[in-house]
């Protein structure tokens, strides 16, 4: 992989948003192999922990910290703050993986299906050993259906870097066909990150969502002043509005306390279907999902993936998580993704 912080830490500095690189943005990785989970740290600060236990339905990064040590991902299941939604159980931290890849559904197992209906359901088994070097996490993982048998074979480089008030991961997801699979158009996928309460658009009333099985979960409206969460386009649509639209990036921002915070999510013209369809819920859904196009256009047009045995797929993401006063603005965003881009 190209040493893209480089080139993006060469941008931030040239717009004043960051310092170079120094000692103290050092990314440094502690293995917890018993736990299968190994910590990253930016800085001597944890800014989140790769778990993949076998009591998870799929890798996760989480939680996810802000330079400051502001936790931006919900903490429910795992670790439940105040306040908390407790809906959809399977939203955590940061993940990758999609509702229907030959009928069975990677995005909705979690420990709240029942065992009667686990064979619909599909798990991303890591294998031993995921390699932490400089300042890249690589693992490998397989995409299997409840008798072990193997669809995908994932290979995944994640590249940490941190500046004053920012926080960087490059995502790059190789999948490889075991056998012919199909991604069928569906709503949620691919990468998923479930933000925090206060970054949630403040909504009264109940809301009720429908998965691809027909299974119906409500949202419960926040009836206090915690959510002020807003979405921001690289084609300008805001809040809700974003939700089932195309564009290069899409931000999330608000107070969090009395500090400033935003998440950008920053596509990559190699992907399938460029721009991504953003899967961006006001309830804390912070999605893109280039595979959902049937969904968002109500029908008028489609991407089913098709994979024969031996092919290979690969994604690629640039996540962007940025605390303090000084957030980056549209025409910066646009700078980053075109170095990203590149």
């Amino acid at each position: 992989m190209r040493n893209l912080n480089r080139s993006i830490g060469g941008i931030l500095f040239a717009l004043g948003i960051a310092a170079g690189a120094s000692a103290q943005d050092a990314v440094k990785f502690e293995k917890k192999k018993n736990e299968k989970k190994i910590d990253v740290l930016i800085g001597g600060q944890l800014f989140t922990s790769f778990l993949y236990p076998d009591t998870l339905e799929k890798p996760v990064l989480y939680p996810v910290h802000t330079a400051a040590g502001t936790m931006v991902t919900r903490g429910f299941p795992i670790i439940p703050q105040p306040g908390d939604p407790t809906d959809h159980p399977h939203h955590i931290g940061i993940w990758f993986n999609y509702e229907s890849v030959n009928g069975l559904d990677f995005w909705n197992n979690s420990y709240a299906i029942p065992p009667a209906r686990k064979p619909k359901y599909g798990w991303i088994k890591t294998l031993p050993d995921p390699v932490a070097k400089g300042n890249q996490l690589s693992y490998r993982a397989n995409w299997i259906n409840q008798a072990k048998d193997i669809l995908l074979e994932e290979s995944t480089t994640l590249q940490f870097s941190g500046r004053s008030g920012l926080r960087i991961i490059e995502r790059t997801t190789e999948l490889k066909a075991r056998t012919e699979v199909v991604f069928k158009d569906v709503k949620d996928g691919m990468l998923g990150f479930r933000v925090a309460h206060a970054l949630q658009i403040p909504e009264l009333k109940d809301k009720e969502y429908k998965d691809e099985h027909g299974v119906v979960t409500v949202v419960k409206g926040q009836a206090d002043s915690i959510a002020n969460g807003n979405y921001l386009t690289s084609e300008g649509k805001q809040g809700n509005d974003a939700w089932g639209t195309r564009a290069g990036w899409c931000k999330l921002y608000g107070k969090m306390g009395n500090d400033s915070v935003s998440i950008t999510i920053i596509d990559h013209p190699k992907n399938v279907n460029y721009p991504t369809w953003w899967h961006a819920r006001g309830y804390g859904l912070f999605a893109a999902n280039p595979l959902g196009e049937a969904v968002f256009t109500n029908g008028k047009s489609s991407t089913n993936l098709t994979l024969k045995p031996g092919d290979r797929v690969t994604f690629r993401y640039l996540i962007i998580v940025q605390n303090g006063i000084q957030t980056l603005s549209p025409s910066e965003l646009n700078l980053l993704a075109t170095s990203f881009n590149m």
